[in-house]
Protein backbone atom coordinates (compact mmCIF):
# COMPACT_ATOMS: atom_id res chain seq x y z
CA UNK A 1 0.00 0.00 0.00
CA UNK A 2 1.43 3.48 -0.76
CA UNK A 3 0.46 6.21 -0.10
CA UNK A 4 1.16 10.42 -0.42
CA UNK A 5 1.62 12.97 1.78
CA UNK A 6 -0.80 15.75 0.97
CA UNK A 7 1.51 18.91 -0.12
CA UNK A 8 1.86 21.43 2.33
CA UNK A 9 2.79 25.36 1.31
CA UNK A 10 4.49 27.41 3.49
CA UNK A 11 3.54 30.30 4.58
CA UNK A 12 3.86 33.70 2.35
CA UNK A 13 1.43 35.81 4.02
CA UNK A 14 1.73 38.59 6.66
CA UNK A 15 -1.50 36.83 8.54
CA UNK A 16 0.15 35.63 11.13
CA UNK A 17 -2.80 33.38 11.51
CA UNK A 18 -1.99 31.75 8.58
CA UNK A 19 -1.64 27.98 9.09
CA UNK A 20 1.04 26.10 7.41
CA UNK A 21 -0.26 22.49 8.85
CA UNK A 22 -2.09 20.85 11.74
CA UNK A 23 0.82 20.17 14.30
CA UNK A 24 -0.10 17.87 16.02
CA UNK A 25 -3.23 16.73 17.78
CA UNK A 26 -2.56 15.84 21.66
CA UNK A 27 -4.56 13.59 23.88
CA UNK A 28 -4.37 13.12 27.63
CA UNK A 29 -4.37 9.65 28.28
CA UNK A 30 -4.67 6.86 31.63
CA UNK A 31 -1.54 5.76 30.36
CA UNK A 32 0.60 6.99 27.23
CA UNK A 33 3.07 3.91 27.05
CA UNK A 34 -0.48 1.32 26.93
CA UNK A 35 -1.90 4.04 24.39
CA UNK A 36 1.03 4.26 22.57
CA UNK A 37 0.82 0.13 22.08
CA UNK A 38 -2.93 0.58 20.98
CA UNK A 39 -2.75 3.33 18.95
CA UNK A 40 0.16 1.07 16.96
CA UNK A 41 -1.58 -2.36 17.12
CA UNK A 42 -4.35 -1.30 15.95
CA UNK A 43 -4.14 1.36 13.71
CA UNK A 44 -0.71 0.97 12.36
CA UNK A 45 0.96 4.03 13.79
CA UNK A 46 5.05 4.35 14.36
CA UNK A 47 5.88 4.76 17.64
CA UNK A 48 8.71 7.21 16.78
CA UNK A 49 9.56 8.93 19.38
CA UNK A 50 8.98 9.74 23.49
CA UNK A 51 9.30 12.07 26.36
CA UNK A 52 9.24 10.67 30.16
CA UNK A 53 11.97 10.58 33.34
CA UNK A 54 14.73 9.13 31.21
CA UNK A 55 14.65 12.01 29.45
CA UNK A 56 14.28 14.31 31.77
CA UNK A 57 10.55 15.35 31.63
CA UNK A 58 9.47 15.26 35.19
CA UNK A 59 5.99 16.34 35.02
CA UNK A 60 4.86 14.06 32.23
CA UNK A 61 5.30 11.28 29.80
CA UNK A 62 4.40 11.94 26.24
CA UNK A 63 4.69 9.49 23.11
CA UNK A 64 5.04 10.75 19.49
CA UNK A 65 3.05 8.58 17.57
CA UNK A 66 3.11 9.28 13.25
CA UNK A 67 1.84 7.72 10.21
CA UNK A 68 1.72 9.53 6.78
CA UNK A 69 1.29 13.24 7.96
CA UNK A 70 -0.94 12.11 11.02
CA UNK A 71 1.02 13.39 14.58
CA UNK A 72 -0.64 11.98 17.85
CA UNK A 73 1.19 12.92 21.06
CA UNK A 74 -0.53 10.82 23.70
CA UNK A 75 0.70 12.63 27.09
CA UNK A 76 0.36 11.14 30.87
CA UNK A 77 0.48 13.42 34.21
CA UNK A 78 3.22 11.77 35.99
CA UNK A 79 1.76 13.82 39.33
CA UNK A 80 -1.80 14.02 40.04
CA UNK A 81 -1.62 17.90 40.14
CA UNK A 82 -0.78 17.67 36.36
CA UNK A 83 -4.25 18.93 34.99
CA UNK A 84 -3.93 15.27 32.52
CA UNK A 85 -4.47 13.31 35.40
CA UNK A 86 -7.58 15.55 36.55
CA UNK A 87 -8.75 15.38 33.04
CA UNK A 88 -8.71 12.25 32.22
CA UNK A 89 -10.67 11.08 35.65
CA UNK A 90 -13.57 13.36 34.32
CA UNK A 91 -13.41 12.60 30.94
CA UNK A 92 -11.27 9.69 29.99
CA UNK A 93 -8.78 9.51 27.52
CA UNK A 94 -9.85 12.84 25.42
CA UNK A 95 -8.49 14.85 22.79
CA UNK A 96 -6.81 18.36 24.78
CA UNK A 97 -5.32 19.98 22.02
CA UNK A 98 -5.21 20.20 17.94
CA UNK A 99 -2.31 22.20 17.29
CA UNK A 100 -1.21 24.28 14.15
CA UNK A 101 1.93 25.25 12.68
CA UNK A 102 2.53 28.91 11.97
CA UNK A 103 4.95 31.52 11.28
CA UNK A 104 5.55 33.04 14.13
CA UNK A 105 3.61 31.17 17.20
CA UNK A 106 3.56 34.71 19.61
CA UNK A 107 2.67 37.09 16.76
CA UNK A 108 -0.54 34.25 15.81
CA UNK A 109 -1.46 34.12 19.86
CA UNK A 110 -1.32 37.69 20.38
CA UNK A 111 -3.75 38.26 17.05
CA UNK A 112 -5.94 35.88 18.52
CA UNK A 113 -5.96 37.37 21.59
CA UNK A 114 -7.03 40.73 20.03
CA UNK A 115 -9.88 38.84 17.99
CA UNK A 116 -11.35 37.94 21.48
CA UNK A 117 -9.56 34.73 22.29
CA UNK A 118 -8.64 33.31 25.91
CA UNK A 119 -5.36 32.51 26.65
CA UNK A 120 -4.35 29.05 27.63
CA UNK A 121 -0.81 29.16 27.40
CA UNK A 122 1.74 32.32 26.87
CA UNK A 123 4.52 32.22 24.50
CA UNK A 124 6.97 29.70 25.42
CA UNK A 125 10.54 28.98 23.64
CA UNK A 126 12.49 26.00 24.10
CA UNK A 127 15.59 26.07 22.47
CA UNK A 128 18.48 23.89 21.91
CA UNK A 129 21.81 22.97 19.74
CA UNK A 130 19.35 21.85 17.15
CA UNK A 131 17.18 24.91 17.11
CA UNK A 132 13.67 26.13 18.64
CA UNK A 133 10.14 25.39 19.11
CA UNK A 134 7.70 28.46 20.44
CA UNK A 135 4.46 27.30 21.72
CA UNK A 136 1.01 29.05 22.98
CA UNK A 137 -2.26 28.22 23.00
CA UNK A 138 -5.98 29.63 23.39
CA UNK A 139 -8.75 28.33 25.11
CA UNK A 140 -11.65 26.52 22.69
CA UNK A 141 -14.63 24.83 23.35
CA UNK A 142 -14.93 22.92 26.50
CA UNK A 143 -11.58 21.66 28.09
CA UNK A 144 -9.86 21.51 24.73
CA UNK A 145 -6.82 24.24 23.25
CA UNK A 146 -5.47 25.14 20.10
CA UNK A 147 -1.31 25.65 20.64
CA UNK A 148 0.02 27.31 18.04
CA UNK A 149 3.72 25.86 17.29
CA UNK A 150 6.60 27.98 15.46
CA UNK A 151 9.56 25.92 14.43
CA UNK A 152 13.23 26.85 13.46
CA UNK A 153 16.75 25.24 12.74
CA UNK A 154 16.37 21.37 12.81
CA UNK A 155 13.01 21.60 14.22
CA UNK A 156 10.99 23.46 11.01
CA UNK A 157 8.25 22.10 10.14
CA UNK A 158 10.04 20.16 6.65
CA UNK A 159 12.37 18.30 8.94
CA UNK A 160 9.57 17.31 11.40
CA UNK A 161 7.64 15.56 8.43
CA UNK A 162 10.84 13.58 7.36
CA UNK A 163 10.89 12.70 10.67
CA UNK A 164 13.40 14.91 12.75
CA UNK A 165 12.73 15.66 16.13
CA UNK A 166 9.44 16.96 17.79
CA UNK A 167 11.27 19.13 20.02
CA UNK A 168 13.78 19.65 22.55
CA UNK A 169 13.35 16.93 25.29
CA UNK A 170 12.32 14.18 23.11
CA UNK A 171 14.46 10.92 22.23
CA UNK A 172 14.04 8.64 19.23
CA UNK A 173 12.64 5.21 20.25
CA UNK A 174 15.16 3.02 19.57
CA UNK A 175 12.96 -0.17 19.89
CA UNK A 176 9.38 -0.48 19.45
CA UNK A 177 8.66 -4.12 17.82
CA UNK A 178 5.34 -2.70 16.31
CA UNK A 179 7.08 -0.46 14.39
CA UNK A 180 8.86 -2.93 11.88
CA UNK A 181 5.59 -4.87 11.51
CA UNK A 182 3.75 -1.43 10.79
CA UNK A 183 6.41 -1.00 8.31
CA UNK A 184 5.40 -4.01 6.30
CA UNK A 185 1.67 -4.31 6.66
CA UNK A 186 0.85 -0.13 6.30
CA UNK A 187 -2.51 0.94 7.19
CA UNK A 188 -2.41 4.02 4.27
CA UNK A 189 -3.58 6.88 6.52
CA UNK A 190 -2.37 10.32 5.40
CA UNK A 191 -3.87 13.08 7.40
CA UNK A 192 -6.07 14.36 9.40
CA UNK A 193 -9.22 15.10 7.10
CA UNK A 194 -11.26 16.89 9.76
CA UNK A 195 -12.23 16.91 13.32
CA UNK A 196 -15.99 17.07 15.50
CA UNK A 197 -16.42 19.17 18.27
CA UNK A 198 -19.75 18.39 20.59
CA UNK A 199 -21.19 21.00 22.14
CA UNK A 200 -24.68 21.93 23.95
CA UNK A 201 -27.69 22.81 22.63
CA UNK A 202 -27.41 26.39 21.92
CA UNK A 203 -23.98 26.21 21.73
CA UNK A 204 -23.71 25.54 18.12
CA UNK A 205 -23.68 28.91 16.46
CA UNK A 206 -21.77 30.58 19.61
CA UNK A 207 -18.47 28.44 18.08
CA UNK A 208 -19.48 28.64 14.60
CA UNK A 209 -19.03 32.69 15.43
CA UNK A 210 -16.03 32.04 17.56
CA UNK A 211 -14.03 30.33 14.55
CA UNK A 212 -14.94 32.92 12.22
CA UNK A 213 -13.83 36.22 14.74
CA UNK A 214 -11.17 34.19 16.70
CA UNK A 215 -8.81 32.37 13.37
CA UNK A 216 -10.76 33.74 10.16
CA UNK A 217 -12.40 30.05 9.80
CA UNK A 218 -15.51 30.51 7.15
CA UNK A 219 -18.87 28.42 7.38
CA UNK A 220 -18.46 25.69 4.53
CA UNK A 221 -21.18 23.34 5.04
CA UNK A 222 -24.79 23.80 7.38
CA UNK A 223 -26.77 20.60 8.18
CA UNK A 224 -29.93 20.85 10.22
CA UNK A 225 -32.33 18.27 12.16
CA UNK A 226 -33.68 17.49 8.67
CA UNK A 227 -30.52 16.35 6.81
CA UNK A 228 -29.57 14.74 10.51
CA UNK A 229 -32.24 12.59 11.47
CA UNK A 230 -34.11 9.18 12.44
CA UNK A 231 -37.53 8.78 13.72
CA UNK A 232 -35.98 9.02 17.32
CA UNK A 233 -33.04 11.50 17.23
CA UNK A 234 -31.23 14.82 15.66
CA UNK A 235 -28.66 16.91 15.96
CA UNK A 236 -27.39 19.91 14.00
CA UNK A 237 -24.05 20.54 12.70
CA UNK A 238 -21.91 23.70 11.09
CA UNK A 239 -18.68 23.06 9.34
CA UNK A 240 -16.14 25.32 9.99
CA UNK A 241 -13.18 25.49 7.13
CA UNK A 242 -9.62 27.00 8.10
CA UNK A 243 -9.99 28.87 4.27
CA UNK A 244 -6.86 27.13 2.82
CA UNK A 245 -8.16 23.52 2.76
CA UNK A 246 -5.98 22.21 6.01
CA UNK A 247 -8.28 21.80 8.23
CA UNK A 248 -12.48 21.54 8.45
CA UNK A 249 -14.07 21.22 12.11
CA UNK A 250 -17.93 20.73 12.04
CA UNK A 251 -19.46 21.88 15.49
CA UNK A 252 -22.72 19.20 16.76
CA UNK A 253 -25.43 20.24 18.98
CA UNK A 254 -28.16 17.99 20.36
CA UNK A 255 -31.70 18.71 18.74
CA UNK A 256 -34.96 17.52 19.71
CA UNK A 257 -36.06 14.61 19.17
CA UNK A 258 -38.27 11.26 20.90
CA UNK A 259 -35.07 10.15 22.41
CA UNK A 260 -31.48 10.99 23.09
CA UNK A 261 -29.01 11.70 20.33
CA UNK A 262 -25.44 10.67 20.07
CA UNK A 263 -24.64 14.30 21.02
CA UNK A 264 -26.52 14.36 24.28
CA UNK A 265 -25.17 10.89 25.15
CA UNK A 266 -21.58 12.13 24.34
CA UNK A 267 -22.34 15.07 27.26
CA UNK A 268 -24.02 12.72 29.60
CA UNK A 269 -20.42 11.38 29.86
CA UNK A 270 -18.49 14.67 29.99
CA UNK A 271 -20.61 16.34 32.70
CA UNK A 272 -21.97 18.29 29.76
CA UNK A 273 -18.56 19.96 29.05
CA UNK A 274 -18.21 20.21 25.31
CA UNK A 275 -15.21 18.35 23.06
CA UNK A 276 -13.76 16.46 20.35
CA UNK A 277 -16.13 13.61 19.49
CA UNK A 278 -14.26 12.09 16.60
CA UNK A 279 -11.22 12.73 14.38
CA UNK A 280 -11.30 12.04 10.88
CA UNK A 281 -8.01 10.23 9.02
CA UNK A 282 -8.18 10.53 5.29
CA UNK A 283 -6.81 7.78 3.63
CA UNK A 284 -6.23 7.24 -0.45
CA UNK A 285 -7.45 3.24 -0.58
CA UNK A 286 -10.25 2.42 1.44
CA UNK A 287 -10.49 -1.01 0.76
CA UNK A 288 -6.99 -1.61 1.57
CA UNK A 289 -6.75 0.24 4.37
CA UNK A 290 -10.25 -0.67 5.92
CA UNK A 291 -9.02 -4.26 5.26
CA UNK A 292 -6.09 -3.86 6.88
CA UNK A 293 -8.12 -2.14 10.09
CA UNK A 294 -9.99 -5.27 10.65
CA UNK A 295 -7.42 -7.86 10.31
CA UNK A 296 -6.05 -5.61 13.19
CA UNK A 297 -8.98 -6.35 15.29
CA UNK A 298 -10.54 -2.68 14.74
CA UNK A 299 -14.30 -2.93 16.10
CA UNK A 300 -16.26 -0.80 13.03
CA UNK A 301 -19.97 0.59 13.58
CA UNK A 302 -22.41 -2.04 11.68
CA UNK A 303 -24.57 -0.86 9.15
CA UNK A 304 -28.35 -1.88 8.55
CA UNK A 305 -28.56 -5.06 6.28
CA UNK A 306 -30.84 -2.89 4.12
CA UNK A 307 -28.42 -0.26 3.84
CA UNK A 308 -26.93 -1.53 0.14
CA UNK A 309 -29.61 -2.61 -1.27
CA UNK A 310 -30.51 1.40 -1.77
CA UNK A 311 -26.73 2.88 -1.93
CA UNK A 312 -25.98 1.86 -5.47
CA UNK A 313 -29.46 3.33 -7.12
CA UNK A 314 -28.82 6.48 -4.97
CA UNK A 315 -25.16 7.28 -5.32
CA UNK A 316 -24.66 6.23 -8.89
CA UNK A 317 -28.15 6.37 -10.28
CA UNK A 318 -29.35 9.46 -8.78
CA UNK A 319 -25.98 11.19 -8.32
CA UNK A 320 -24.19 10.40 -11.32
CA UNK A 321 -20.79 8.85 -9.25
CA UNK A 322 -18.40 6.58 -10.76
CA UNK A 323 -17.09 4.45 -8.10
CA UNK A 324 -14.41 2.51 -9.46
CA UNK A 325 -13.43 0.50 -6.31
CA UNK A 326 -15.64 -3.09 -6.39
CA UNK A 327 -18.89 -3.00 -5.37
CA UNK A 328 -19.13 -6.22 -3.57
CA UNK A 329 -15.56 -6.28 -1.51
CA UNK A 330 -17.20 -2.63 -0.31
CA UNK A 331 -20.67 -4.89 1.12
CA UNK A 332 -18.24 -6.90 2.73
CA UNK A 333 -16.20 -4.60 4.11
CA UNK A 334 -18.79 -2.32 5.46
CA UNK A 335 -17.83 1.17 4.02
CA UNK A 336 -20.18 3.44 3.31
CA UNK A 337 -20.64 5.28 -0.20
CA UNK A 338 -22.08 9.07 -0.84
CA UNK A 339 -21.33 11.09 -3.73
CA UNK A 340 -21.99 15.77 -4.65
CA UNK A 341 -21.56 17.20 -7.30
CA UNK A 342 -18.16 16.92 -7.45
CA UNK A 343 -17.51 13.39 -7.06
CA UNK A 344 -17.87 10.53 -3.87
CA UNK A 345 -16.12 9.53 -0.48
CA UNK A 346 -16.37 6.32 1.45
CA UNK A 347 -16.63 6.37 5.02
CA UNK A 348 -16.36 4.25 8.28
CA UNK A 349 -16.68 4.45 11.69
CA UNK A 350 -14.92 2.85 14.60
CA UNK A 351 -16.93 1.82 17.70
CA UNK A 352 -15.86 3.84 21.06
CA UNK A 353 -12.29 3.58 21.03
CA UNK A 354 -12.79 3.01 25.54
CA UNK A 355 -16.05 2.04 27.96
CA UNK A 356 -17.06 5.70 27.85
CA UNK A 357 -18.76 6.53 24.42
CA UNK A 358 -17.02 9.73 23.87
CA UNK A 359 -14.43 9.22 21.24
CA UNK A 360 -14.10 7.01 18.13
CA UNK A 361 -12.42 7.28 14.64
CA UNK A 362 -13.48 8.17 10.99
CA UNK A 363 -11.84 6.53 7.90
CA UNK A 364 -12.42 8.82 5.17
CA UNK A 365 -11.32 8.51 1.74
CA UNK A 366 -12.33 11.22 -0.76
CA UNK A 367 -12.97 11.12 -4.74
CA UNK A 368 -13.62 14.74 -5.61
CA UNK A 369 -16.44 15.12 -2.49
CA UNK A 370 -14.98 17.27 -0.38
CA UNK A 371 -18.55 17.06 2.00
CA UNK A 372 -19.10 14.55 4.86
CA UNK A 373 -21.49 11.87 3.34
CA UNK A 374 -25.02 14.04 4.17
CA UNK A 375 -26.23 10.14 2.71
CA UNK A 376 -25.33 8.56 4.72
CA UNK A 377 -26.54 10.32 8.02
CA UNK A 378 -29.83 8.41 8.46
CA UNK A 379 -28.17 4.72 7.91
CA UNK A 380 -25.19 5.76 10.13
CA UNK A 381 -27.62 7.53 13.30
CA UNK A 382 -29.94 4.09 12.59
CA UNK A 383 -26.62 2.28 13.68
CA UNK A 384 -25.86 4.79 16.88
CA UNK A 385 -29.18 4.42 18.11
CA UNK A 386 -28.67 0.54 18.18
CA UNK A 387 -25.51 0.83 20.01
CA UNK A 388 -26.78 3.64 22.27
CA UNK A 389 -29.85 1.23 23.07
CA UNK A 390 -27.43 -1.97 23.48
CA UNK A 391 -25.64 0.63 26.37
CA UNK A 392 -28.63 1.89 27.77
CA UNK A 393 -28.77 5.22 27.10
CA UNK A 394 -30.81 5.69 23.98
Amino acid sequence: MTTTLPITNPVRTTDPLALADVDHVRMYVGNAKQAAYFYAHAFGFQVEQFADLTTGSREEASYLLRQGNIRLLLTTGLHASHPACNEVALYGDAVKDIAFTVLDATAAWERALKNGAESAQSPRETTDAIGSVTTASIKTFGHCVHTFVSRRGGYALGKMREGGTFMPGFAPTKCFPLNAYNAARPCGLICLDHCVGNVGLGGMNQWVQWYADILGFSLFKHFDDRDISTEYSALMSKVMDSGSGLIKIPINEPATGKRKSQVQEYLDFTDNIPGVQHLAFRCEDALETVAELRHRGVDFLRLPESYYDRVWDRVEGELHANVREDHDRIKELGILVDADDEGYLLQLFTMPLQDRPTLFLEIICRRGSQSFGKGNFRALFESLEIEQARRGNL
